[in-house]
């Protein structure tokens, strides 16, 4: 007879259950499992990264995508969408500002833009890393081939994002038009890792189709896969895609798995999402307090930030937002946390 608790003295001991385990995990949640998971998945981030919790700053650098995917505000079919693009002299000046900020890791982030070439890219990337040698570089652009990863990580960039979304093929196709493939994504993650660059992945809790078995999934797949970062935050519907009529993720949830990632790898980088503090007032206070260590504020220019508009109502003001840093800092202190001027590296032992 499987019990939870054991099963998370287990994953706590071992950093491994197998997926029926974690499908066990997540059908049986309680009260009581939470709180024990939390309090152990606090206790192991404090044995890595003290109190810290480490600051990226965001830049949506364009919100034109040539995907269609059925959840995404930003889609290809979004007619109703309106479309920008900065340039590098409006990206090189919102890293001017982040880094009087104490910014000291910049991400840029973007649908899968047509206009920002390799060769684009790479002079951005060249130009923030020669003006801020203390800082990292993360790109977040989605799918784009081993040799244009290799040539943006020779130009600088330090860590890629790509979320797999679902570690369930069936699923995956649920979620995504025909021309987009499960195992190019997976693929695409791996190249990743093998070209050096620090990589991350993860997924919407709640998505559409979702079942407990694809949760289950994502977990072992976070597992095997060992990621150095992992984005997690409840799904919400963006009203002018197929998804718009369906129920949003629970904030619940998503920190109940951010305490399993966390005892899956002590060592993980592991964002309270804006997401997560879009469907609650103090999810990123709950996200933290359930094993996270990093949170992004926005650096974007203030008059797009409302087009960047991937779900519903996202939060870009206040502590989301790079001006609002001193908010942030109070918001952590308040829940016994530091915001560090640092560029959080992943720490392995």
């Amino acid at each position: 007879m499987l019990d939870g608790i054991l099963l998370a003295d287990k994953l706590l001991k071992t950093h491994s259950l197998e997926e029926s385990e974690y499908k066990y995990l997540i059908d049986n949640r309680s009260p009581a499992l939470t709180e024990y998971l939390r309090e152990k998945a606090v206790s192991a981030k404090r044995a890595v990264y003290s109190n810290s919790v480490y600051i990226r700053g965001l830049i949506e650098i364009s919100n034109i995508c040539k995907n269609d995917c059925l959840y995404c505000g930003i889609r290809r079919s979004n007619k109703n969408c309106e479309r920008y693009r900065l340039t590098a002299a409006q990206i090189l000046q919102c890293c001017d500002e982040g880094y009087s900020l104490g910014f000291r890791s910049f991400v840029l982030q973007g649908g899968e833009d047509a206009y920002f070439t390799d060769g684009i890219l790479c002079g951005i990337i060249g130009e923030i890393k020669k003006s801020y040698p203390d800082c990292a570089v993360t790109l977040s652009l989605g799918e784009r081939g081993f040799e244009s990863y290799k040539r943006l990580f020779d130009a600088g960039a330090d860590r890629y994002l790509l979320r797999h979304e679902t570690a369930d093929k069936a699923h995956y196709s649920r979620l995504h038009p025909s021309n987009m493939s499960f195992e190019n994504r997976i693929e695409s993650l791996k190249q990743l890792k093998q070209i050096g660059y620090q990589t991350g992945c993860g997924f919407m809790v709640g998505s559409p189709y979702q079942t407990s078995d694809c949760l289950a999934k994502d977990l072992k797949f976070i597992e095997e896969f060992s990621p150095h970062m992992c984005g997690i935050g409840p799904f919400i519907p963006h009203r002018q895609t197929p998804f718009g009529n369906e129920n949003g993720g629970s904030a619940e949830l998503t920190c109940f798995l951010l305490s399993v990632i966390r005892l899956i790898k002590p060592t993980i980088l592991l964002p309270a999402t804006t997401a997560l503090g879009t469907v609650r007032q103090n999810g990123r206070q709950m996200g933290i307090l359930s094993g996270a260590n990093v949170v992004m504020p926005n650096l974007s220019p203030v008059s797009v930030r409302e087009k960047y508009q991937l779900y519903n109502g996202k939060v870009y003001s206040g502590g989301e937002s790079a001006q609002g840093l001193e908010i942030l800092k109070e918001q952590m202190h308040e829940i016994g946390c530091e915001v560090v001027v640092d560029r959080g590296d992943i720490k392995e032992f």
